[in-house]
């Protein structure tokens, strides 16, 4: 027997053992023989300039572990947020824990927007790969080539550096008034001045040292190439063309139907309003859903985005051999935007496949985005609350692990 609850969120449980396999206009998402078989997505965007087609978006919990703690977990408190695992075109969890509204007793939705925080420089780093697939730029191109007046100390910096955090310009977080900063709003040309105003920590290319100020710089040429508007150009290239309709950019600090963020104080859970996403514009300012992501997800790493030398220029390792290793844990690879290592050595039991990620902490939310390429798995975990950092990353490998049929962990190791 099978039971819906009414809600996202509610109990009893949707267990979808046959269920799974969800019919969508005559095929079937869950992997069951059909006379046809599925197109990928990147033939499907080739074909059409529609968007692809989406699996149905209802509850799934056809991982008995994970949502077995997801439940216990909700229930004490110790978390609130979105999840989703697919592996191949079958979604094998989708549910939400909590509320994204408390003030407003407002619950989560499965379709809620969240703020992506860092997870957004994948979609920069994409932007300016497009751009060089089209033929209007490239990664070597130096800096000063794409914005001028150009310091002299940026003459050695090229595109790469700022999508791999090698440039040597500081973060933005690491510069004198960074707290007025952080509340006062920006564009996108009084941020590329005001990193104009500092030295470089580093000779480009010989370290790396986390910079969202990088990827502001490269959301600035993004404009340059393409003559639009960032929030323009990646709605016209990217969301509009997948039919994702929920994501966008908050460059404005308008209402764009994103869920409230909250933080874990000494009082209470405390609701955190001003995000002021614009100083992170091209490193932060990305909304979306667990949805809208699987289809970026599907179409990044499936091919329908970016020429294969492109995908492989940004899943490389562009920091220098010297790199050390980070908390004892062998070094990430520091890609165009994205991440690879084998998270899986963070946990206990552990597990060792490799996976593609970002990680995304802002005013509020805590996110955890991971892709697993030998077995196409996908998992979103994406919290509306600052500081569950660890609980998001332990949640998004036993997602992980599950899917991939390893060792369910059930503690960090870090």
């Amino acid at each position: 027997m099978f039971e819906v609850p009414r809600t996202a969120g509610g109990h009893p449980r949707l267990v979808l053992g046959v269920l799974g396999a969800l019919v969508l206009g005559g095929a079937v998402w869950a992997g069951v023989a059909t006379s046809v078989a599925p197109k990928s997505d990147a033939a499907l965007v080739a074909e059409r300039s529609d968007a692809p087609p989406r699996p149905p978006v209802v509850v799934v919990e056809d991982l008995p572990k994970l949502a077995a703690r997801l439940d216990r977990e909700a229930a004490a408190g110790r978390f609130m947020g979105a999840v989703l695992v697919a592996k191949g075109d079958r979604v094998f969890f989708r549910q939400v824990y909590g509320e994204a509204n408390y003030e407003q007793d407002r619950p989560l939705r499965l379709d809620s927007r969240f703020r992506l925080a860092s997870i957004s420089k994948q979609f920069t780093a994409v932007a300016i790969l497009k751009l060089q697939d089209e033929g209007r730029l490239s990664v070597s191109d130096p800096v000063c080539e794409w914005i001028e007046p150009c310091p002299a100390a940026w003459r050695d910096i090229r595109i790469g550096h700022l999508l791999s955090h090698t440039s040597g310009i500081p973060d933005l977080m690491a510069r004198p008034g960074w707290g007025m900063r952080r509340t006062t709003p920006a564009t996108l040309t009084e941020l590329t001045e005001d990193s104009k105003r500092f030295g470089l920590q580093f000779a480009p290319g010989t370290k790396v040292r986390y910079d969202n100020a990088g990827f502001n710089l490269a959301a600035a040429i993004v404009e340059k190439a393409s003559g639009k508007p960032f929030q323009t150009y990646m709605r016209d290239a990217f969301f509009r063309p997948l039919g994702m309709k929920a994501t966008g950019l908050d460059l404005d600090g308008g209402d764009h139907g994103v869920i409230m963020g909250y933080a874990n104080f000494p009082g209470g859970l405390a609701a955190q309003p001003n995000a002021n996403t614009s100083i992170v514009a091209g490193a932060g300012a990305v909304y979306s859903t667990l949805d809208d992501l699987l289809v970026w997800q599907r179409a990044l790493h499936r091919g329908a985005l970016l020429k294969p030398a492109s995908y492989q220029q940004m899943l490389a390792d562009h920091a220098p051999a010297d790199t050390p290793n980070e908390r004892g844990h062998p070094r990430r690879d520091w890609g165009y935007g994205i991440f690879s290592n084998r998270l899986g050595d963070q946990v206990r039991p552990s597990f060792q496949d490799r996976q593609i990620y970002h990680t995304g902490s802002w005013g509020g939310f805590r996110n955890l985005m991971l892709y697993q390429p030998d077995q196409d798995v996908t998992v979103i975990v994406l919290s509306n609350n600052y500081h569950l950092r660890d609980q998001v990353f332990l949640i998004a490998q036993q997602g992980m692990a599950e899917a991939l049929g390893r060792e369910f962990p059930t503690a960090l190791a870090r």
